[in-house]
């Protein structure tokens, strides 16, 4: 498992930089339609820095504002504050902020740039239907994603896609009204080739991060079951999440690969399992069983 994780972080730096490489191509194709040269992708280089550096300072804040966090105190909620604060100790990690949303189905997520600057929110769905041992697991799951950065990664990829899906919208309406008549020669090849990279490019991004997300998922799990020793807390935590089918009313797209599982009733089904930004949660379950 420790060979995954180390391979799993090298391999986060080859996705952001084939991230930026994209983002770059379709500004130069841009540029080349609308003649602006290397401009364009000068300044869609700039405009995605940009956008990863605000996520990375004030991500934390806008999904827990979005999701209704509320800080929670220590004298209202002890048994949250007694598991997290033990597990911190046992991880190694600074202790986080922690915050409760008023929701009646039960889930969780971890977001923050790193662990001195991380938050845990939990809905008190979840700590009304959780015992003991399943709540620590699910705190455990969620604290294996602060010490393996995955909460600052996943945030700067979801911008990173968002980036790659915007301009590519706009060289789509740009080749729609009026870039095509300007389009001779080797520009005319490759409007082709961008335009081709401007449709394919979102889907294959957000593939990218669906399997990203789905891969962290995994190790966060067996990472948390070592955390509490206890495999079958963070198993049955499950199974009672998978259970229950109240909806998160505050969730939405942009914050639901930041849940231990998935709070949109509509990813369930054949076709939306490819764009799931969570694993089987089955598989999930056999393999904590299997620990």
């Amino acid at each position: 498992m420790y060979q995954a994780i180390s391979g799993n972080r090298a391999k986060s730096l080859l996705v952001l930089i084939l991230f930026l490489l994209v983002i770059v191509a379709l500004g130069y194709a841009f540029g080349e339609w609308s003649q602006l040269g290397y401009a364009a992708p000068a300044v869609a280089l700039i405009f995605a820095l940009a956008s990863v550096l605000t996520s990375y300072y004030y991500s934390d804040r806008i999904v827990l504002a979005m999701s209704q966090a509320r800080p929670a105190a220590k004298e209202n909620y002890p048994q949250l504050y007694n598991a997290v604060e033990g597990l911190s100790i046992a991880a190694g990690l600074p202790m986080p902020r922690l915050y409760v949303i008023g929701d009646t189905a039960p889930n969780a997520f971890a977001t923050g740039r790193d662990p001195q600057h991380a938050a845990i929110a939990v809905t008190t769905g979840l700590l009304d239907k959780l015992g003991r041992y399943e709540l620590e697991g699910v705190i455990a799951h969620e604290m294996s994603h602060i010490a393996d950065y995955d909460i600052r990664f996943m945030t700067i990829v979801a911008v990173l896609v968002g980036t790659i899906a915007l301009m590519s919208d706009w060289m789509r309406r740009f080749w729609w009204f009026g870039g095509r008549s300007r389009q001779r020669g080797a520009a005319g090849l490759i409007a082709v080739a961008g335009l081709i990279l401007a449709a394919v490019a979102p889907v294959a991004a957000l593939l990218m991060q669906m399997a990203l997300s789905r891969t962290r998922e995994y190790l966060a799990d067996a990472q948390g079951a070592m955390l509490t020793r206890y495999p079958d807390g963070l198993a049955d935590a499950l199974e009672k999440l998978a259970a229950d089918t109240e909806p998160l009313e505050v969730a939405n797209k942009a914050t639901a690969h930041l849940y231990i599982v998935n709070p949109l009733t509509e990813h369930k089904g054949m076709m939306n399992n490819l764009f799931d930004t969570h694993p089987p949660i089955e598989e999930r379950i056999r393999r904590l069983r299997a620990m």
